[in-house]
């Protein structure tokens, strides 16, 4: 189901949703979780909880609360995460092999992540021919014939600013309709192409406010 009207906030508090409930039923000992129980572990309020999923459907019940199982499957499908999706991730410096080794592992291990890796890219020549993980490192100057060829639609930006907008647009042209950009910059791209931006020195400024002074 996508509806326009659904602002980017609910999206973004989805997967919260969803990973209390992997948490839950890691446990395997409670079938049904309230609006208040999911809230409070995912930060949000019960009325927020029960706003957000009705945009989506029914599916809890009124004094019983939600089915563990079916409200993950459901969270899944709706988030596409029911379903493979190939991954590339340019620029493969200290960030960017750091997310490829946790992302790796994460899909070799746990059956419910299906976001799968299959290239990794970056313009140093000392690393294109490389193996990482199983994983050949290839020039950026494959990534569009590569991200076509095998149907990649998510990509993973970790080069630095002068070569984000570039990057990004040959992924682009080879089909990639969602970025995941740690590179500090905004980049100018087609409205049809989702970007999220994670600019970790700009948290780190954020966070430095909340520290007292000594």
């Amino acid at each position: 189901m996508k509806l326009d009207k659904i602002s980017d906030a609910v999206i973004r508090r989805l997967p919260l949703y969803m990973r209390v409930l992997d948490d839950i039923a890691r446990k395997g000992s409670i079938q049904l979780v309230s609006s208040y129980e999911l809230g409070d572990k995912a930060g949000v309020s019960p009325a927020l909880v029960r706003k957000d999923l009705a945009w989506f459907g029914e599916f809890g019940k009124q004094g019983v609360g939600y089915e563990v199982d079916y409200l993950r499957m459901e969270l899944r499908r709706i988030l596409n995460l029911d379903r493979e999706h190939k991954v590339v991730l340019v620029g493969a410096g200290s960030l960017g092999t750091a997310l490829a080794r946790y992302n790796i592992k994460r899909y070799n291990t746990d059956d419910d992540f299906n976001l799968n890796i299959i290239g990794l890219f970056d313009n140093d020549p000392q690393k294109i021919g490389k193996n990482y993980d199983g994983i050949e490192i290839r020039s950026i100057s494959e990534i569009t014939q590569f991200v076509k060829e095998n149907k990649v639609k998510m990509a993973i930006i970790t080069v630095p600013v002068e070569s984000a907008q570039e990057v990004a647009l040959k992924l682009i042209d080879g089909g990639v309709g969602a970025i995941l950009n740690f590179a500090p910059v905004k980049l100018d791209l087609p409205e049809n192409v989702h970007v999220l931006t994670a600019d970790l020195t700009l948290e780190f400024k954020r966070l430095a406010y909340y520290l007292d002074d000594e």
